[in-house]
Formats: structure tokens, sequence, C-alpha cells
């Protein structure tokens, strides 16, 4: 294990054979606490990962109604979007161990209020305003991991590695959090569901909360600057992009589907849709294990490129088995899409800002997924599945011209802010030799 000096380094083999530089997932889980808040991180992952649906089978549970739990989950998910990066800049300013619990706190509570609503048959306005504060309160935990790597790898060829963990953990989180969570409320019952996800949320935040020494320090002064810099051109073109690749997924979704009842196997529907996930995490395992040369802004466009090029056999499938090889090729450009926008962001926004600006991201992927699910229901119930197809591969045009604007807008961080920041927030620096 490196000694805990502050900088990084790996092991020198002798002089005849001199340490090539080094990247990947060994030297970033190598890295002195890494291990510890990536893995106390993934229970809360999971429980993230099951909220949402877990609401959909309370509400429905009490009140037999998909359209009141969908009108609930819907106040959660915008209540999740806007509050997200509200949460976010009182942890930049406070730190991840004084607002973390409290967050937490806040969450189990309006779940327990949501739970003891439901049990109670209360208005659906009760319960709407229950699970917006559900929403509001739900803590980004991969934020705030991504501001722990950025933290401790910034300015290494490591920290994409770092973001490809981060994506993998994302990724198995919700393969496993929405059939747990559907499991347990259909074999016990609905409540034991969201009961199951809160306290994975709660077992996990707590544990990374406790872990101070990997955690940014919080920034008393935030200075105007740094709140300007989220509104700059580039880091607006990259949430732009995150929420062309929400209108994809948010597509995707009711297409598939809508595909797959059209043909008589609607149990297909999700093992189909699983597909690009699973190429997707293959896809992330094996981006974030070398190191590349390109620079990101252009990976960044011509990884979008490769998924629009990817999408386009879906315009003519027409059976479950062409349709489940159309759906695996997109999945080769979506983790890398993910740890790209991580790396850019980490790259342009100031430390003091960071949390609040992976927060944004996961907020715009979640807008566009709303928007993407609503448009696409009506193109496909008025002229069936391929118009929504039609509109996912559109959504990755409109990412696409996002990602040519954060190739050709310069950065605005110059060397002498960068040399600020990093000294008031006390960054340790990793040096990979």
């Amino acid at each position: 294990m490196p000694a805990l000096t502050g900088r990084i380094r790996t092991p020198q083999k002798p002089a005849q054979q001199p340490q090539q530089p080094q990247s990947g997932y060994r030297v970033a889980l190598r890295t002195p606490g890494a291990l510890k808040f990536y893995l106390a991180a993934a229970p809360a992952r999971i429980g993230i990962a099951m909220t949402g649906l877990g609401i959909v089978w309370l509400v429905h549970g009490s009140t037999g109604s998909y359209a009141v739990a969908g009108v609930v989950t819907g106040g959660f998910a915008v209540a999740e979007a806007i509050g997200g990066p509200q949460v976010a800049r009182l942890i930049d300013r406070y730190g991840q161990p004084r607002m973390l619990p409290i967050t937490l706190l806040l969450h189990a509570t309006a779940i327990a209020l949501l739970i003891a609503l439901t049990l109670a048959a209360a208005p659906v306005w009760m319960l709407v305003l229950a699970g917006v504060l559900a929403g509001g309160s739900l803590p980004q935990i991969g934020a705030q991991t991504a501001a722990r790597w950025s933290h401790v790898l910034r300015g290494t060829p490591v920290l994409s590695s770092a973001f490809a963990l981060e994506s993998l953990g994302t990724s198995l989180a919700f393969l496993v959090g929405p059939a747990l969570v559907g499991t347990t409320s259909a074999l016990v019952s609905p409540v034991a569901g969201s009961v199951l996800a809160t306290t994975l949320l709660l077992t996990g935040g707590f544990s990374l909360a406790a872990q101070r020494r990997t955690a940014p320090p919080p920034v008393v002064r935030v200075r105007q600057e740094g709140s300007d810099r989220l509104l700059h051109k580039r880091f607006l073109a990259l949430v732009g992009a995150t929420v062309g690749i929400g209108l994809f997924f948010g597509s995707m979704q009711v297409s598939v589907t809508a595909f797959a009842v059209s043909r008589d196997s609607a149990s297909l529907a999700g093992p189909l849709y699983s597909v690009t996930s699973l190429i997707s995490l293959v896809a992330g395992i094996a981006y974030g294990a070398r190191r590349w040369r390109t620079p990101a802004q252009r990976q960044f466009v011509i990884a979008f490129a490769v998924l629009f090029v990817t999408s386009l056999p879906l315009l003519v499938v027409n059976s479950p088995l062409a349709i489940g090889l159309a759906l695996a090729l997109p999945g080769l450009a979506l983790a890398p899409i993910q740890v790209l926008s991580a790396v850019l962001v980490e790259s342009e926004v100031e430390p003091a800002v960071l949390t609040q600006a992976f927060t944004w991201l996961n907020s715009g992927s979640a807008a566009g997924i709303a928007m993407g699910a609503a448009v696409a229901g009506r193109a496909v119930d008025a002229h069936g599945p391929q118009f929504g197809f039609a509109m996912a591969i559109t959504a990755t045009l409109v990412a696409t011209a996002m990602a040519v604007v954060v190739y050709r807008v310069p950065r605005r961080r110059s060397a002498q802010t960068s040399r600020r920041w990093s000294s008031e927030t006390n960054e340790v620096r990793a040096d990979v030799t």
C-alpha cells in the first residue's frame, strides 16, 4: 500500500526495466481510503436504485391505482432533479461528514411519512407532498464519491479509471436494485420493499459519512467566480449532453416495451432492455482498464457519434432476436460517455462546486428520461414503436451537437486559478510514476 505522504507512487522496477506510467483500477483502488469509501457507498447505491420503484409498489399496494402511484413517483423524481443540486451546494459548503447524515435523516423521515400516509389512506395531495419531500432530500451518493475520487486523484490518468469504477458501481446497482425491491415487495409486502431500500441507503450513507479522511474539505468562502463556473457555456453543454442521454433512455424504455407487447412477447421487455445495460457494463470495464491518449473532449464527440450510428439498426428491426442484437450495439458507447462526462466536468469546474456539478449531470439525465418517456409514449401510441426508436436516435443527435460544443469551446480555468483553488481546498495530488 502506498505511504500516506500526500503523493501516491507505485513501486519502481530495477533500473534496466523502468516502470511505465500506470493507470487502471488497481492503482485507483490502492489509493489510501479509496476502497473503503467505494465499498461503503455500494449499499447506498442499491438503495437509491430501489427507491423510485419502491414508491410505485408502495402507493399502488395501498391505493390500487397505477395513476396515483405514477403521480407520486413523478413528484419524487422532479423534486430529486431540482432539489439534488441544492443539497449538493450545502455539501460543498459544509462538507460531506456534516451534511450527509442530516440529509439521510430527512430522507428517512420523508419515507416514513409516506409509508404512514399510504397505510392511512391519506388524500393524494398528501402522498404527492411526501413523495416530493423524499425526492428533494435524497442524497446523491454517486456525486459525493466522485468528488472524493477527484479530491485524491485530480490531474492523474488514474482518475478516468476511478470514474469508470463509479459508472460500474451505478450500473450494477441499477441491475440489482429494481429486481431486489420488486421481489421483496411482491413476496413480503410493498412496505417491506421501501423499508429495505431506505435501510440500505442509511447503512451505506452513514458509513460513507464516517470516513472523513477521504472527504473533500468544505469551502467556507465560495467565491462568486466558482459559482459562475456552472453557468459557463462548456459546462452547460455538458449538462445538455446528459439531457440528450436521458432522452435516449426514456424513449428506449417506452419503445422497447411497446415493441415487445406488439409482438405478443411482453415478458421479454425487461430482458431485452437489460441487453444494453449488460453490454454497457462490459464496455465500461474495458474502457476504464486502459489509458487513452486521445483528448477526452475528442473522445466525447466520437463516443456520441458511435452511439448515433449503432442506434440506426433499431429503425429496421422486426423480431425479438433482431432487436436484441440491435440493442446490444448502443451499449458499446454508453459507459464511455458516462465516464467521459465525469472526467470533463471534473476538469472544468472548481473543487468548491464539484459536488454540485456532478449532481447537475444526474439531474439533467433524470429530466431527460422523464421528457423522453412522456414524448415517446405519445409517439408510440400514435404511430408505433419505430417512431419511439426514431425519437431515441434524434436524442443522440442532440447530445452529439452538445458534445461538439464541449469540444469547440475552450476551457476558462487558468493555471493560476487552479493553483489557488488547489491551495484553498488542500487537495491531495497523486503522482503515478
